[in-house]
């Protein structure tokens, strides 16, 4: 997953709120988090928050990071193959510019990076909630964090494209905010149509120019790694010791991964309609 070394980024899509002090977003709503068209749109949004109340923490809590100014950091597809945040902006400028030509009503939506807590319009943003998707900011949340995490405690192999198909798929809840389809279907139809818009943006990356050549079968073999981890029933057995497919937000491994794998195929938007993803 290599950019090409003269490409240019554009950080301005990717704010860094460090410790949550310099985020000057939503005000939050009170009480709990909601699924659906208001609240937190998230890879694995609540599974993450019982996994960690039962798994207990591990380490030393997150210390709190001052900001940093990524468009001076970031500037070049060289800095996005050697900076972890560079990278996530070189990640989030591609997945925009295919999607800012496949659909004529593209809106830009900005990635947070934080750590620690931050409030935001869909509630209280943290560690435990995982990388999300706001629709009433329609902006993407993300500490950092996580992808250790996705590793310690989802049992994935990681690595870069693991990343990137994280990102991919939150902005696949921002393509279905665009195009009135995010309060569309079960929640599970609508994670599920989110991975496979990835893999859909997996499928034409290489055309938005950020990249020196198309993902290679290793690139792919991580997302569908990460996406398998994250499956509902993979996360049950880990946690509860069993598993009960009534009560699935997101999906099985299994389908996750083929979800996925129906975007990346052909490279259609239209090969995700969430009634054949169910």
């Amino acid at each position: 997953m290599d950019f090409r070394d003269n490409v240019e980024l554009d950080p301005s899509q990717v704010e860094d709120a460090g410790g949550g002090g310099g985020y000057s977003g939503g005000g939050g709503f009170p009480g709990g988090v909601i699924i659906g068209g208001g609240g937190i749109v998230s890879l694995v949004v609540l599974v993450l928050v019982f996994v960690v109340n039962n798994l207990g923490s591990r380490g030393e809590p997150p210390q709190r990071r001052p900001p940093s100014n990524l468009s001076q950091q970031c500037q070049t597809g060289e800095d996005a193959d050697q900076s972890e945040k560079c990278r996530v902006v070189g990640v989030v400028n591609s997945i925009q510019d295919y999607w800012k030509q496949e659909i004529s009503e593209y809106r830009t939506a900005k990635t947070v990076l934080y750590s620690g807590r931050l409030r935001t319009a869909c509630g209280t943003a943290s560690s435990a909630v995982g990388p999300f998707y706001c629709p009433g900011e329609q902006r993407v949340f993300l500490d950092l964090s996580f992808f250790d995490q996705l590793q310690s405690r989802f049992g994935a192999k990681g690595g870069p494209f693991s990343q990137a198909y994280v990102i991919a798929h939150e902005y696949g809840h921002h393509v279905q905010n665009v195009l009135g389809a995010l309060r569309d279907g079960g929640s599970v139809a609508v994670e599920l149509q989110a991975d496979c818009y990835a893999g859909v943006w997996a499928r034409n990356a290489v055309k938005t120019g950020f990249y020196e050549k198309p993902f290679t079968r290793a690139d792919i073999a991580e997302a569908l790694d990460a996406a398998a981890a994250v499956g509902d029933d993979r996360i049950q057995e880990r946690t509860r010791g069993r598993i009960d497919p009534e009560s699935f937000t997101h999906g099985s491994s299994a389908q996750r991964v083929n979800a996925f794998q129906r975007g990346y195929k052909n490279g259609r938007p239209g090969d995700c309609e969430q009634s054949e993803l169910r």
